[in-house]
């Protein structure tokens, strides 16, 4: 993830949010806790993506 464009950042948030959204649906019929885990693992990456594209908060 460190050596990522912009656009390489973007394109993998957008993927991660689909995957996320078509994970939560086959969820909501299983309800297996695994899916739950690999959900929360992929949306905190996805966190983690969105804030170095955000980049630092001015302090002034």
């Amino acid at each position: 993830m460190s050596n990522m464009t912009t656009s390489d950042r973007v394109a993998a948030s957008r993927e991660a949010k689909s995957l996320v959204l078509r994970l939560n649906e086959i969820y909501k019929k299983t309800k297996d806790s695994e899916l739950m885990d690999l959900m929360k693992r992929l949306t905190e990456k996805k966190r983690r993506i969105e804030k170095r594209l955000k980049g630092m908060p001015d302090l002034t």
